[in-house]
């Protein structure tokens, strides 16, 4: 069945609407979507490696955008939601703590999720919640995500060839890998946060 998936992902980068999907897909994970957008940026990649810098470019700009959505659910839903859900645990004034905390140094936090597997979306949020100062947030915002996929795309242009050999060879393996790291970035989430 993965290997299914694999191909049909492979087959959908090579479609005229696989770059809406790409914009789509980097939008919506930043604000609430569970699934990165590496599922179409790298057979799409894969697949065209010559536009490697267009394809990470669409990310990192659709990316930026989604996580201001993010952003602003976390400015205004967190008092009609946030607060409530606190207030049951009897955790109000850790939420005060942790405001103080991540004003000074949630841009680092921001930067670390935005180049990592980390679910970047829980920290857009969490920025808008807490007010993190938005010029700190775009810009460790495209710097983060620009490193990410610019990285990530540059690789697969220049050496795409071994890479796809290699992701085909080891699919199940990496799979597995993937979901590791984001079940245990959800973990790391509910026990930091």
């Amino acid at each position: 069945m993965l290997r299914r998936l694999y191909n049909w992902t492979m087959s959908l980068a090579g479609t005229r609407h696989a770059e809406k999907a790409l914009f789509g897909v980097s939008f919506a994970e930043s604000s609430f979507f569970p699934i990165p957008p590496d599922v179409l940026l790298i057979p799409m990649t894969l697949a065209k490696p010559a536009n490697w810098i267009r394809l990470a470019l669409i990310c990192t700009i659709a990316s930026v955008l989604g996580a201001f959505l993010g952003y602003a659910i976390g400015m205004f839903l967190y008092e009609t939601v946030g607060r409530p859900i606190l207030a049951f645990y009897g955790k109000e004034d850790a939420f005060e703590q942790v405001v103080a905390w991540y004003n000074k140094w949630g841009g680092w936090g921001v930067l670390f999720a935005a180049v990592t597997p980390f679910p970047y979306k829980v920290l857009t949020i969490f920025s808008g919640a807490t007010g993190l100062n938005f010029f700190v947030f775009t810009v460790v915002s495209i710097v983060g995500r620009a490193a990410r996929f610019f990285l990530v795309s540059w690789l697969l242009g220049h050496y795409g060839e071994p890479i796809r050999i290699f992701i085909e060879k080891y699919l199940s393996l990496l799979f597995t890998l993937f979901i590791v790291l984001l079940i245990g970035g959800f973990y790391l989430i509910k026990f930091v946060f």
